[in-house]
């Protein structure tokens, strides 16, 4: 929609400074118009003269607000509602809709210079910043409220778990535990927020916390890669959990260097304190001794630590390098 086409664009502050939005319904009929608030879902619903103001005014500094202005006897404006209300629910909260009844609040409309419905007004922070009137498709509507809320919430959501992921990196947990707490607000099963806030609970020692919170993902996205890592991390810390004195496993290993158990289990504690090189290190030395020993474990428990680790982490592309070299060559 270009400005020729809409007579709403750059409309600026004229309207809300030109328009009272006093108590122009009689008090019953405004308490039965209060009654049926909120009627058509979360983010729709209908509004009254005096209630313009804290509907959509003081509404639209938190989100976009669109106003449909429509009267039960017009045929396009009860073709326009469905899609409308449709398209609005859809984003979730990043714009609300509120209709408003020209035939029993005539005032606003008036006052704006609406002279034809269905007339849909967008406010920002206050003010009229775009709008439409006519009953469109279903596809400019969604074109329309993209230009108002935003294309795409995922590409928003993209960067704000980004954001969590260079806190945690540069170990601001703090930060990175409140952004997270915040996209679990909106969308509680949001599977990244999920398993990196389990992270940062493993990492403070807080087991059964980040176990609670991996209860969470829903049953089909319990194989999601974030969620495997912090899995096989928690799986790894139980079967660290009763190996024993390190110093014992090193006092056999300096006895007999092919108990291959005491290494494998070393390279368990190994892990469990964060000495990802040596824990690698002593599964490939175990590989390249005995590729076959108790079924291939040690190749086996290596893998595990990658999916631990993550395919990008530094340990993991070096003892995967050595793995390869040590298998094909």
């Amino acid at each position: 929609m270009n400005e020729h086409d809409n007579p709403f664009a750059g409309a600026g502050s004229q309207y809300t400074a030109n328009v009272s939005y006093g108590a122009a319904t009689p008090p019953a009929a405004e308490n039965a118009d209060a009654a049926n608030l909120g009627g058509e879902g979360a983010y729709v619903k209908d509004t009254t003269t005096a209630g313009f103001t804290a509907d959509v005014i003081q509404e639209s500094r938190n989100q976009p607000v669109l106003v449909d202005f429509w009267a039960p006897w017009c045929g396009p404006c009860r073709q326009l509602a469905p899609a409308l209300e449709k398209a609005v629910q859809a984003r979730g909260g990043r714009v609300k809709l509120v209709k408003m009844n020209i035939d029993e609040h005539p005032a606003v409309a008036g006052q704006l210079g609406i002279q034809s419905i269905p007339a849909v007004i967008a406010f920002k922070d206050g003010q009229p910043v775009d709008g439409f009137m006519g009953a469109l498709p279903e596809s400019q509507i969604n074109q329309f409220l993209d230009k108002i809320a935003g294309a795409d919430a995922k590409a928003d959501l993209a960067e704000t778990l980004a954001a969590a992921a260079e806190a945690r990196s540069t170990g601001d947990l703090q930060t990175a535990a409140d952004i997270y707490e915040g996209v679990l607000a909106q969308t509680p099963d949001n599977v990244e927020a999920l398993a990196g806030m389990a992270e940062l609970m493993f990492d403070a020692g807080e087991q059964d916390a980040a176990r609670q919170l991996l209860d969470q993902v829903p049953a089909d996205k319990k194989d999601a890669p974030a969620v495997a890592a912090i899995q096989a991390r928690l799986a790894l810390a139980d079967q660290s959990a009763g190996l024993g004195n390190p110093a014992e496993l090193e006092a056999r290993l300096a006895a007999d260097p092919k108990d291959h158990q005491a290494r494998f289990d070393l390279a368990i504690i190994q892990n469990s304190r964060g000495q990802r090189r040596e824990a690698a290190d002593s599964l490939l030395a175990i590989v390249k001794a005995d590729r076959g020993w108790k079924d291939d474990a040690a190749r086996t428990q290596l893998l595990q630590l990658f999916e631990a680790w993550g395919m990008t982490d530094e340990a993991t592309l070096e003892a995967r390098r050595k793995l390869s070299s040590l298998l094909f060559s």
